[in-house]
């Protein structure tokens, strides 16, 4: 039988635990409000698709300091694409887009804040990212591991102006990549040795809590130096919108056979992308008797 003197220093135990619990848990620095839908910020003015640098044109408009191995590659992009090809821009088939191209927000995105990890869930060609915040180092055999396109993010919660309530994520992304991967619908592309590094300050506006700020510089080898730009994505102001579902790959009538790109006619055969296109070789079809 407990008596009544232990029972009361129990629950004068019990209550000090708690009390320093709810103190440790008031003193520790809260998350920033990143809910909701959030939306590429469209500069009204820049013509072309999506860009990287969303204040200038895509492909030559980005002004990118390719090194000139690697303007060449954006130039023979764009020229197979005026003539009706894709370029050095897989995504067109479907394909995932990876880093950097995964944030230009496409689509919309969400981002789900936890102590550990924070998601970016993407609706378009990629679906998902995550940053790994529980404090972890680079894995030993991170180059050993199986590339991926969103390479492997560990990023850093800070408070900046000491108020109690983290404002800034700090984030960098290593590979190994898959590839190729690129910048934009021209095929602005990043190194073929997919050892690309990028660097991420991601934040709050200070004056609109509805805009989103991704400082993020890339470090690639077929760049003459950093490449640093602020994309930005406003924050939908509906509380409950409308996720809408999207799948690239469905009614894609783009067909790639060896290194030729062929489209599928409304008819439901297999037509040319330009003039002087050869058809693909048939040898593992039986040929019809005449």
């Amino acid at each position: 039988m407990v008596h009544r003197g232990s029972t009361c220093a129990l629950a004068l135990t019990a209550a000090l635990m708690g009390a320093l619990g709810a103190a440790r848990s008031a003193e520790a620095p809260k998350y920033p409000d990143w809910q909701g839908q959030w939306e590429r910020f469209v500069v009204r003015g820049v013509p072309g698709q999506p860009s990287h640098d969303q204040t200038k044109p895509w492909g030559l408009g980005q002004e990118a300091p390719l090194t000139l191995e690697y303007k060449k590659v954006l130039l023979d992009s764009m020229a197979d694409q005026a003539a009706g090809g894709v370029g050095n821009f897989p995504t067109a088939f479907g394909r995932a887009a990876g880093m950097p191209y995964m944030m230009m927000a496409f689509g919309p995105m969400e981002w789900v804040v936890t102590p550990n990890t924070t998601y970016i869930l993407i609706g378009w060609h990629d679906h998902y990212r995550r940053i790994f915040t529980d404090g972890r180092d680079w894995p030993k055999d991170l180059q050993d591991m199986e590339p991926t396109y969103q390479g492997y993010s560990i990023g850093k919660w800070i408070d900046e102006d000491g108020s109690g309530r983290f404002s800034l994520l700090e984030v960098e992304t290593r590979g190994p990549f898959k590839g190729p991967r690129s910048y934009d619908g021209t095929g602005l592309p990043l190194h073929h040795d997919n050892q690309s590094i990028f660097k991420e300050r991601i934040h709050l506006d200070r004056a609109d809590p509805n805009l989103l700020h991704d400082e993020i510089t890339v470090i690639d080898h077929a760049l003459t130096r950093p490449w640093t730009v602020d994309k930005r994505y406003r924050r939908n102001p509906n509380p409950q919108p409308t996720w809408l579902e999207y799948f690239c790959a469905e009614n894609n009538a783009q067909v790639q056979v060896g290194h030729e790109t062929y489209m599928i006619s409304a008819d439901g055969y297999l037509m040319p992308t330009r003039s002087d296109q050869p058809p693909p070789d048939p040898r593992y079809f039986k040929r019809p008797q005449k």
